[in-house]
């Protein structure tokens, strides 16, 4: 790789303007670590921060979401979205509670052999939780090195090479490296944003899109709506059944979502295949774990 990003100074910036999250401070461990990750997956932090801190309080170790429900879980997972994530997550908990002491591992092969832990989160656990010289690559780093190294506008679709590229960056210090892991992330987050890029601000002396009179990006991004989709459908069966004390009909669900009866159909049948609600034999719903009560 031709060009680099300068260490020393993406690393003076983010010492002196990095957002004071939560998961950042000292005696924060791989456990809550690993939680906030699962969570600010398509999540902004400003909904994150909230149901992170309950979590840490109810579930500071794995064993204590383990001893849990499943519809505890997906309760108190709230509105966050994407909601097997909380299902994959409690798993998750299960496993590390019976095969790993109620510790998180270290090691980067063993976390991805974790229920719902991808290649991403177990780098950012890795290197976020124990200070690893390993590569944190998601859409901002990718970003980021598109711009400041290639002189793109857009990371386009992630590829093979993204995790080699990020890795060439880091210094050979590991605690620098670990830090400007975070701070790269950070730069993509705050400043060299997908839709308006505040290059004023920007710390990096050198930047390949800038120099390049900042071209374009090759694909124009549409943003995912939300309003009539499947996903809200899904969320507003998944509410009934969230608020509700027990099993409940399925008129009740039938009531939550009214304006097509195709989708609300296609999406009751999802939440069951996914596995985030159950039916009892008598055919009530009910959320994950909860089916039994009925009996």
């Amino acid at each position: 790789m031709e060009r680099r990003v300068d260490v020393d100074a993406l690393l003076d910036w983010y010492g002196e303007t990095a957002r004071d999250l939560p998961w950042r401070h000292r005696g924060v461990t791989a456990w809550q670590i690993l939680m906030s990750e699962i969570m600010l997956q398509q999540t902004p932090v400003v909904r994150v921060e909230p149901i992170w801190r309950e979590w840490v309080a109810r579930w500071p170790v794995p064993s204590a979401m383990a001893s849990s429900s499943q519809a505890e879980v997906l309760r108190a997972w709230g509105k966050l979205g994407y909601p097997r994530r909380a299902l994959r997550l409690h798993e998750c908990a299960r496993v590390l509670t019976e095969q790993h002491g109620d510790e998180v591992p270290e090691d980067v092969e063993v976390l991805l052999g974790l229920p719902g832990i991808g290649a991403y989160t177990a780098r950012a656990v890795a290197c976020f939780a124990y200070g690893q010289r390993v590569p944190v690559v998601d859409t901002n780093v990718r970003r980021v090195i598109a711009r400041a190294v290639h002189g793109r506008g857009d990371a386009g679709n992630p590829s093979t090479r993204d995790l080699a590229e990020a890795e060439a960056l880091l210094p050979t210090h590991i605690g620098r490296a670990a830090t400007f892991s975070a701070a790269l992330m950070e730069l993509g987050a705050t400043v060299c944003t997908a839709r308006r890029p505040d290059c004023e601000r920007c710390p990096l002396p050198e930047c390949a899109w800038v120099r390049a009179g900042r071209p374009a990006a090759d694909v124009v991004r549409r943003a995912q709506k939300y309003e009539g989709t499947d996903r809200q459908a899904r969320g507003r069966l998944l509410d009934v059944l969230r608020t509700a004390s027990g099993p409940v009909e399925r008129v009740r669900l039938d009531m939550a979502w009214t304006r097509d009866t195709g989708q609300r159909n296609r999406a009751l049948d999802s939440l069951l295949v996914d596995g985030l609600i159950e039916q009892t034999d008598d055919g009530l719903f009910a959320l994950a774990g909860e089916g039994g009560a009925s009996a």
